[in-house]
C-alpha cells in the first residue's frame, strides 16, 4: 500500500501538447549564467584532477585496458542520484526529466559513441584537455560546434520526423518496476558500487 502510494506521487501529470509560445527558447537570467559558469569550471575542475582529460586514459578506456573513465562515472552517478534524489524530497530541486524517443535516442547515442571512438574525447573531457595543454582536443571541439550547428539548422525536421519514432513520453524505472522512487534510487546505487569494487579488484589484480 506504501509503495503504491509513492509511485503514484512520484508519478508526473500527463504530458500537454506545447502551445506555440512554449517552442520558443527561453533566456537564461544572469543568476542562471553565472551558476553555470561556476559549475562548468568545478566540473571541468574535477574533470582533470580525476585524469580524465588525458587522450591516453580516454583511449585506454574504449581499448578496455584502464577503467579510470569508469571508475569516475560510477562514483560520479552514485553521489549524483543520492544527492538529487534527498534533495529532492526535501523539496530542493525539481526533476527535469527527459522524454524517452527510441530513435532519437538511438541515432544520438551512435553518432556520441562514433565521435568518441574517433577522437578519444567527449565535450566535457575535451573542454578540459584543451584547457590543461592538449591542442589534440582542438579537431573534436571544431567538429563539436560543426555539429551543434547542424542539430540546431535540423531540429524543426528531428522534431517532426524523428521524435515521434519511439516517443515513450517521461518514464523512468519508477514507472516500469514495482518499486517506490527511494527503493529504485538505493537498489540503482547498491548495483552501481557493486560494480565499481568488482572492476577495482579486477583492476588490481
Amino acid at each position: 500500500m506504501t509503495v503504491t502510494a509513492e509511485k503514484e506521487n512520484d508519478r508526473e501529470a500527463p504530458e500537454l501538447p506545447p502551445k506555440s509560445a512554449d517552442l520558443q527558447p527561453k533566456i537564461a537570467t544572469g543568476r542562471a549564467l553565472v551558476l553555470g559558469v561556476v559549475f562548468g569550471l568545478v566540473f571541468g575542475f574535477l574533470l582533470q584532477k580525476g585524469g580524465v582529460a588525458k587522450y591516453h586514459v580516454l583511449i585506454g578506456q574504449l581499448l578496455l585496458v584502464d577503467y579510470t573513465v569508469v571508475k569516475v562515472m560510477l562514483s560520479a552517478v552514485v553521489v549524483g542520484a543520492l544527492g538529487i534524489h534527498f534533495m529532492h524530497r526535501a523539496g530542493l530541486v525539481e526533476l527535469h526529466i527527459k522524454p524517452t524517443r527510441y530513435a532519437s535516442n538511438v541515432i544520438g547515442g551512435l553518432l556520441f559513441g562514433i565521435g568518441f571512438a574517433l577522437s578519444a574525447y567527449c565535450p566535457g573531457t575535451g573542454a578540459a584537455a584543451l584547457g590543461q595543454g592538449n591542442y589534440d582536443a582542438i579537431a573534436m571541439m571544431v567538429g563539436m560546434i560543426t555539429g551543434s550547428y547542424l542539430f540546431a539548422e535540423m531540429s524543426g525536421y528531428i522534431t517532426r520526423r524523428v521524435h515521434p519514432i519511439g516517443d515513450r513520453g517521461k518514464i523512468t524505472l519508477v514507472d516500469v518496476l514495482p518499486m517506490g522512487r527511494t527503493a529504485v534510487v538505493l537498489g540503482t546505487v547498491v548495483l552501481l558500487v557493486a560494480c565499481l569494487l568488482t572492476i577495482e579488484y579486477l583492476d588490481v589484480r
